[in-house]
Parts: C-alpha cells; structure tokens; sequence
C-alpha cells in the first residue's frame, strides 16, 4: 500500500501537522522498528518517549499528544483505531467468487445466492439458504432450513445446526458450533432428556472464535446481537442473549437464559451462572464468576466478584496473610501472659 500523507490524513479523518501532504508512506509498523516509509501509532502515552527517536514517516497520535519538532504526524481522536483501520485497508483484497466445488453437496431445495465461493466437502442442507458472497471453507456443514447472510465467511469444519441464522458479514472461524442441542435435563434416575426444539439466532456482523458453542434454545431463540465478538472456546448455553458489541474472551461460559446487555467486555475464564442479566458496559475481570446479577457500568473481579479496587486491596491482603497470621499467634500469646 503506498499513500501520501494528505490522503491518509483525510481517510482517517484527522490533522497533519508537521509533514508534506504529498509525501508517500507505504509501510507499517512499530514505533522503534519503522523508518521513512513507514506508518505508526501512539497509543498509550507512557510509550511517548519513544517519539523523539522513531524514524518513522508519519505517526498517528491522539489530539493533545505534544510531538517533538520536525516530526510528522497526523492528530486522530483515537490512535489505536486508527492504526487498524489502516491495517484493514492495506489487507483488503477484491473479492473473486470460486464457485461451488464438485466435491460439495449441495441438496436441490437449498438456494445459493450470487459470486458464492463453496469450497470441498461443504454439505448444504434441505431449504437452506445462502448468500450472496458467501464463503465456505472445507468441511462445513450448513443444516436444513439454516440461513447464512451475505458476505459471511466460516472457516474450515463450521457446523450451523438446522433452522439456526447467521446475519450477513459474520466470521465464524474453524470448528465452531452454532445450534447444538441445549444440556436440558430433568434430574433423577434417567436424567430425562428435554427437547430442544428452538434456534440459534446471529445477527450481523458477529465474529465468533475457532471452537467455540453456541446452543441451540430449549424454546424461542439462543441470541447473539449485532456486531458481538466472541472468542475461542467459550460456551454460550440454551436461550442465552448477547447484547450488541459486547466481546468475551477465551474459555468463557455462560450459563442457560442468561442475558449480556451492550458493549459489555468479559475477560477470559469467566464464569456465569444461569439466569444471571448483566447490565450494559459492564466489565468483568478474568477468571471471574457471577452467580447473580450485575447492574450496568460495573466493573468487577473476582469470584464472587467485587468492584475491581476491591478486589486489588483484597488480593494484596491474601497475599499477606501468613505474616498476618504470625503477628496475630504472637498478639495471642502475650495476652495470654
């Protein structure tokens, strides 16, 4: 990719200061490996001592960020997203639709829309639809009566239980599962199996992780809104909801009907329990569980959580315990005298 400072600048919507609009950058990189040609990034201020020594051609900064003299650098609100929409520029390819493979198999009543790309050993079920631009990679599997959106892209050995959608521009990245049945079970002798007999619904734009599970509902619809981003291995129970935008990291689980509202961010290994609502713009620490609910703009850690200087406070008196436990015998012992 190569682009002068000028159309950079008004690409992203921000100022150049101290540089030539039509001077050409074509790289990217950090702050001490770039050079003349290239493109970085300030995001974090405590990294701004490294400003004077970059050798890059342009540096993306945030509005107030002061710059050394003779530096050029363009002001943007936010830094970081700067960067990666530059990133996502420079990887932009034009789309070029293979068409369907031989090897798939593809039932007559399923509809294909237009530019589609399947490749082998994708099975597409009855009535099942799919859109336009789609991408399938080897080995998925499209269930009967399942929709997929346009310009969605699942990797290699997806699998879209039947009756289950995904929205349009959706990522689902290799060997996740969308749609398998809910753990519904009536405890006793047999542990009598409840039918699950609702759906998964993905809105767009949702990016879900390689191996992770979404189930399927007992009745109605196992939720995942608009633009929500899921990392690998987690776990999504039956009738769950998760709100717009919210991401969860890593080896995450969430119970059966519980509900994640907006913008939420959940660190990895975090656990909760069933029917637990979470409020929006919650955030919540790894490793922790909630086994009730959580009002909006909390932020939260530990199990059971606790407001997240709480928790600091109480982890560094964990951590001093044995000492304190010594300090308290010998207290014990002289009021013992």
């Amino acid at each position: 990719m190569e682009i002068s400072l000028g159309k950079l600048a008004a690409f992203l919507g921000g100022s150049l200061e101290g540089g030539s609009p039509d001077y050409l950058v074509s790289g990217l990189k950090g702050l001490e490996e770039a050079g003349p040609a290239d493109i970085s990034f300030l995001a974090n201020p405590r990294y701004a001592g490294l400003l004077p020594a970059t050798g890059a051609g342009v540096v993306l900064v945030g509005k107030d960020q002061a710059v050394p003299e003779g530096l050029a650098v363009i002001k943007v609100d936010n830094p970081y997203l700067a960067y990666a929409k530059i990133l996502t520029l420079a990887a932009a390819k034009p789309y070029q639709a293979t068409g369907v493979h031989p090897t798939a198999v593809i039932e007559a009543s399923a509809r294909l829309g237009k530019d589609v790309s399947i490749y082998p050993f994708v099975y597409i079920g009855h009535n099942a639809e799919i859109g336009d631009r789609v991408i399938l990679h080897p080995g998925v599997t499209v269930g009967d009566n399942a929709k997929i959106g346009d310009g969605s892209l699942l990797y290699p050995k997806v699998t879209v239980y039947h009756d289950c959608s995904v929205g349009r521009r959706c990522i689902l990245h290799a060997g996740a599962v969308i749609g398998a049945d809910g753990f519904g079970f009536v405890p006793g002798e047999s542990n009598f199996k409840i039918p699950q007999l609702g759906i998964v619904q993905i809105d767009d734009e949702v990016e879900i992780g390689a191996g992770t599970t979404v189930d399927r509902a007992t009745t109605g619809k196992t939720w995942i809104k608009q633009g929500a981003k899921i990392d690998n291995q987690v776990m999504i129970a039956h009738n769950c909801v998760v709100g717009e935008h919210t991401m969860i990291a890593a080896q995450s689980g969430i119970s059966g009907s519980s509900k994640v509202g907006r913008h939420v961010i959940m660190g990895g290994q975090v656990g909760i329990g069933g029917h637990v609502e979470i409020g929006d713009d919650v955030q919540i620490g790894a490793k922790s569980g909630l086994i009730s609910s959580v009002a909006g703009g909390a932020r939260i850690q530990g199990s059971p959580p606790l407001p997240v200087k709480q928790y600091l406070k109480t982890i560094l008196l964990v951590n001093r315990l044995p000492e304190l436990f010594e300090r308290l015998k010998q207290v014990e012992k002289k009021l013992r005298q």
